[in-house]
């Protein structure tokens, strides 16, 4: 990254007030990553557990596969799922609330004895199917602001700061060359003046 910059003092203290923005922020910016990088893998280990606690309860109620012809799909449904958005280093993330169900009502005289057990398995699949979906949405949000924080402090780190410093550089030897040659300049006068003085 090009930065542009003029032969003057004006610009040499906008760069110098710049570099100093980036050295203190980048400390923080450090920080924030290595959260957002702890708080990636603790979501990621949740997703994994998520996962095998849902394989888990579907391989338990493998052994009742034939009943499920009789259960109608439609007797539990979910009405509401309540979100909340809550805060980890600066990014906003879904923590799941509370799951509403709507279960139609079915008549405990026709229906197979099981029914009832059969509305809390569903209900029991379901929040972890949702739980697990959501920890993957947490966790998909956290490593991208992750990764685009990443990419700030190797912004700063390997391009801005020294960018900053060699253009800084560069002007104060160009003010300080001005500054010689015009002493230089001056000393030939005033040797000249002298001179003809003489």
């Amino acid at each position: 990254m090009a930065i542009k910059y003029q032969f003057n003092k004006t610009s040499l203290n906008d760069l110098q007030k710049q570099l100093n923005m980036r050295t203190r922020a980048l400390p923080t910016i450090k920080n924030k990553e290595s959260a957002l990088r702890v708080e990636v893998k603790k979501a990621r280990k949740e997703a994994e557990a998520l996962q095998s606690r849902l394989a888990e309860q579907l391989a338990s109620y493998e052994y009742m596969a034939c009943l499920w012809t009789e259960f109608s799909p439609d007797i539990v449904t979910i009405e509401d799922v309540d979100v909340t958005l809550s805060k980890i280093a600066g990014v906003k993330i879904p923590t799941l609330g509370d799951i509403r169900y709507s279960v139609r009502p079915y008549s405990l005289f026709t229906s197979p004895a099981w029914y009832a057990d059969g509305v809390q398995i569903i209900q029991t699949l379901a929040r972890t199917g949702i739980e697990y979906e959501i920890c993957n949405e947490r966790m998909r949000i956290l490593d991208h602001a992750r990764k685009k924080t990443t990419q700030k402090v190797n912004l700063y780190e390997k391009v801005q700061i020294p960018g900053y410093r060699e253009a800084i550089l560069k002007i104060k030897r160009y003010l300080e060359d001005e500054e010689n040659l015009s002493k230089s300049s001056q000393k030939i006068v005033k040797k000249k003046q002298e001179e003809e003085r003489a």
